[in-house]
């Protein structure tokens, strides 16, 4: 009964506001209920965990991605998808090895010690005894131009930090993310023999982060991710001993081409089967950790959406698709290939697309993008669905940005969207071995989920 009432209020609040314009009692009925099932019966905690625990890190085209691929495709199939299927398609495929090192070599100071490494993804390897030199310490890609060939045969350290002011740390990530995703072949080009960088994390653990760094096409040199506190200790000792020296190790190698498959599942369209709303994450992982924010939360969430929508049976006018990117981490081949699909596709309109790749955390809100056009009269119609949104903390709508994956359908006219969670831990975790299913809040999960699906259904319902 308190629940009712609850829900009656609400409702009364709703259709007295300036934004009810497009709201009736009904759609505050419909999410109430979206997310109360997503709060007791989401599938998606327990899908994670399997994903996480049985499956584990996942890179693109590696036998564990497949059996990743495999599983979820029947886990949609098995909650009823009218259609599901793999998309297959050819991705690069890097070994991390064994060895990565990075040591302090006979500081005047405290001798030799190991710092805390790991490989960035498309790093070059060493021979087996490594590669010891002295030390160029750059805070910018634009400092590492202005010394130009004065790198030559010397070790680039980058070590600019997220900045700890930005209150979204999206923001701080992108301020800093050049120095490991460009950085390292800058350094090649002006004859470095290797590149260390500070981890894009600000939390001051020591716990490395990995990710992907582009070469393109110069001979990749060892690229190795520091610590937070091993950067800052590299940095306290250069500032007293500028002639330091260090040791890198590393044994990357890449393989040829390797299969690996979009996974894409279809609740087929009452009215307009042939417009599409695409919801999605992306399967891949790096390969450390379980891949359970980056993006292991997002697919269940996405794959969640379709589950919401069975179990309340909400008959969608739209198509409704859930899309399971491969390979976002090291090359966006599965969003490339979804793309050209779609562009291909003359029976199908990609009408929206929303992914979820920013962490399990609590939702927050969604950013939108689209061609101009098209972007300002969507964004006015969502701002009218405020008021529906903000009693489940979906209070940060906001207008120039997506996701990664969907982001490739933007040329075709699709309004796209990104789940925004709450920000202030992704980074603790992202490209991480900490990145593991114990780390994702069971109850965040599954409001991300139900936010998702309450998105969706007021897009199927209303459109833009």
């Amino acid at each position: 009964m308190k629940n009712i009432l609850q829900k009656i209020l609400f409702a009364s609040f709703l259709l007295a506001s300036p934004f009810a314009q497009a709201q009736t009692d009904e759609d505050v009925e419909k999410v109430a209920d979206i997310f109360e099932t997503s709060l007791t019966k989401s599938s998606a905690y327990e899908w994670l965990r399997y994903l996480c625990k049985n499956i584990g890190h996942r890179l693109g085209g590696s036998p564990a991605y497949t059996a990743a691929a495999n599983y979820t495709a029947q886990m949609l199939d098995t909650l009823g998808a009218d259609t599901v299927w793999l998309q297959p398609l050819k991705v690069p495929y890097w070994n991390r090895g064994q060895v990565a090192k990075v040591r302090i070599v006979n500081s005047q100071t405290i001798g030799n010690q190991d710092l805390s490494c790991i490989a960035l993804g498309f790093s070059g390897a060493t021979p087996r005894l490594g590669i010891t030199a002295e030390i160029v310490e750059v805070k910018s890609i634009a400092e590492l131009e202005k010394l130009g060939n004065k790198v030559k045969n010397k070790i680039v350290f980058f070590n600019r930090p997220m900045d700890a002011t930005k209150v979204s740390t999206f923001y701080a990530y992108g301020g800093a993310v050049d120095q490991r995703s460009s950085g390292p072949r800058l350094a090649a080009e002006f004859g470095a023999i290797a590149c260390v960088v500070r981890s894009m994390t600000l939390k001051q653990d020591d716990v490395p982060h990995s990710g992907m760094t582009v070469f393109n096409n110069v001979k990749p040199i060892p690229a190795l991710a520091l610590g937070y506190q091993s950067a800052d200790l590299l940095a306290e000792l250069l500032a007293q001993e500028p002639n330091l020296r260090l040791n890198v190790q590393t044994d990357c190698s890449t393989s040829p081409e390797q299969t690996a498959y979009n996974v894409i599942a279809d609740i087929r369209g009452s009215e307009r089967p042939n417009e599409i709303i695409v919801v999605g994450g992306h399967l891949d992982s790096w390969d450390i950790g379980e891949g359970a924010h980056d993006d292991g939360a997002g697919c269940v969430q996405a794959m969640d959406v379709l589950n919401l929508f069975k179990r309340l049976g909400i008959r969608p006018r739209r198509t409704i698709r859930c899309v399971l990117f491969a390979n976002e981490e090291n090359g966006m081949y599965g969003a490339t290939t979804y793309a050209e699909y779609a562009k291909n596709n003359k029976k199908e309109i990609h009408y929206a697309a929303l992914e979820s790749d920013a962490g399990g955390h609590s939702p927050r809100g969604f950013s939108m993008d689209a061609v101009p056009d098209a972007q300002k009269n969507a964004f006015a119609k969502v701002q009218k669905w405020r008021e529906i949104l903000v009693p489940y903390g979906l209070y940060d709508l906001q207008a120039g940005s997506s996701a990664a994956d969907v982001g490739k359908l933007r040329e075709l006219g699709t309004i796209l969207f990104g789940l925004k969670p709450d920000s202030q831990r992704y980074f603790d975790f992202h490209h991480a071995k900490t990145d593991i299913f114990e780390n994702v809040n069971k109850r965040e999960l599954e409001l991300g989920a139900g936010a998702m699906a309450a998105m969706v259904y007021l897009i199927d319902k209303y459109g833009f």
